[in-house]
């Protein structure tokens, strides 16, 4: 059980490095708000976040995500105790 979730996480981190590869800025959109005072008029939304990754992020991700992997493969398949 243990060895599948240091996979999922090393899967995870690599695919997170991958996209940040490949994407120079992303948009992260607010959450619309609704508040009494403005329930029967127009929503209220959030300011949208632009986010870029720093440039030694993909890297860093792909190599934590690979190393998280190989380490999950040295765990015996049961561990007995």
């Amino acid at each position: 059980m243990i060895r599948a979730v240091f996979i999922a996480i090393g899967v995870c981190l690599i695919l997170v490095g991958l996209e940040c590869l490949i994407v120079d800025k992303a948009y992260l959109e607010g959450e619309t708000m609704v508040t009494p005072a403005n329930f029967f008029s127009d929503a209220v939304f959030a300011p949208r976040r632009e986010f870029a990754p720093p440039r030694w992020a993909p890297f860093s991700l792909i190599a934590a995500g690979a190393v998280v992997m190989l380490y999950s493969f040295s765990i015996p398949r049961r561990i007995r105790g």
